[in-house]
């Protein structure tokens, strides 16, 4: 990338899930955030935390088409945050806490509202040249909130000099209800960059606007480098372990991770998951986020159902499974799907129930020189689109 003058460098806002107390969802958050620092432009959070996401929101009409189920939602998700702030690690609390506000940088008041973040961006935030949004699941929809028009930079009074673009951002599943075509559909329209995380999200976003949309990978793959945290924790965190990351539930899960652990002869490790409502699996850890990344890189064998345990294997080229969500959670295998057939590993991703099948992928090495000129593509592509981006306005 050509080197910004001072006068000109690009003052970018990101838009995305930072505040979660979620291994993912902050990494992703730092990867974009210190590839932007490392290239040129000052970068960001805008500290928009919506009550929908983590801690439910407001309740439906019960008699609404979607009422019960919403209510349910927001129900769990109040009584999950209550729970963890009750009976949680209060030190894994901190963890998360200190990541997001000194590695992360995230500062200034929280924003709960659309209205909010307009409210900053007409004031404070008035400064912004970019606005990017992405990634992680932010243009799905919630079952108890629809569809999030901040998370499309859908704010006409806020910032309008700003170039809006969009990062990695995912939908979720590989389609999306028709009931938000039409919304979603304005949205989009607006943006000056397009891109999505998944190959279904690039189908969606043309089927609904008829314009195309880059196809870049996920921040963490656009950075690709976490050493500095392997830097900073390997001498505290033993190797030598199964790292077993488990969200949404332990079926399958379980089952493969107690294969890999007699496999390998090694104790099986599982960092802790505030929304965990089954028996632990192995023994349960509660790492900080870069801990965490130092857990899995001194792993000898990864088992995961969530995208970014999978992400994180192939970043450290560490043997790994994939298991499958099942029954109605099973559209959320598009984005580990998604990664590992672009990169020639779909036959990683199984069903952990199936013995046979996890025992042979226990017994199948990976052949990273295959996959190493995939992954290079697919960061240069992401790279490339932003370092365009940030030139449109440099």
């Amino acid at each position: 990338m050509q080197e910004l003058k001072r006068s000109t460098i690009p003052r970018v806002g990101i838009l995305t899930y930072h505040f979660s107390d979620n291994y993912g969802a902050c990494l992703q958050a730092y990867g974009l955030r210190q590839w932007l620092l490392k290239n040129g432009a000052e970068a960001e959070f805008i500290n928009y935390v919506p009550r929908h996401v983590e801690a439910g929101g407001r309740l439906q009409s019960p008699f609404s088409k979607t009422g019960l189920k919403a209510n349910l939602k927001v129900a769990f998700l109040w009584l999950s945050r209550l729970k963890q702030d009750v009976f949680g690690n209060a030190d894994q609390r901190d963890m998360f806490k200190t990541f997001q506000e000194e590695t992360l940088g995230v500062t200034g008041e929280r924003l709960t509202t659309a209205e909010a973040v307009q409210g900053y961006l007409g004031g404070k935030g008035a400064h912004l040249d970019m606005l990017v949004c992405g990634s992680d699941q932010i243009w799905a929809a919630s079952l108890q909130n629809g569809i999030d028009p901040v998370y499309y930079l859908s704010f006409p009074d806020g910032s309008p000099k700003a170039r809006r673009i969009s990062y990695a951002p995912s939908f979720g599943r590989a389609g999306l209800d028709p009931v938000h075509h039409n919304e979603v559909s304005g949205y989009l329209s607006a943006f000056e960059g397009l891109s999505a995380r998944e190959k279904s999200g690039v189908k969606l976003v043309h089927d609904l606007t008829g314009r195309e949309a880059a196809w870049v990978p996920d921040p963490t793959i656009l950075l690709g480098d976490f050493s500095e945290f392997l830097e900073e924790h390997e001498a505290e965190v033993q190797g030598d372990h199964v790292f077993c990351y488990g969200l949404r539930t332990a079926s399958g899960i379980r089952e493969a991770a107690e294969a890999a652990g007699k496999f390998t002869g090694s104790p099986v490790l599982s960092p802790f998951n505030p929304h965990r409502r089954w028996r632990e699996v192995g023994t349960t850890i509660y790492p900080s986020p870069a801990q965490w990344v130092t857990y899995l890189a001194k792993s000898k064998f990864v088992v995961t159902n969530s995208f970014h345990g999978t992400v994180f294997s192939i970043l450290f080229r560490k043997p790994f499974i994939t298991v499958e969500l099942p029954g109605a959670r099973s559209e959320l295998n598009e984005r580990s799907r998604s990664l590992l057939n672009a990169l020639g590993l779909e036959e990683r991703l199984v069903n952990g129930t199936d013995a046979a099948q996890v025992q042979e992928m226990l017994n199948r090495p990976i052949d990273w020189n295959e996959v190493s000129p995939r992954l290079e593509a697919m960061q240069k592509a992401g790279r490339m689109y932003l370092k365009n981006e940030l030139l449109a306005v440099s």
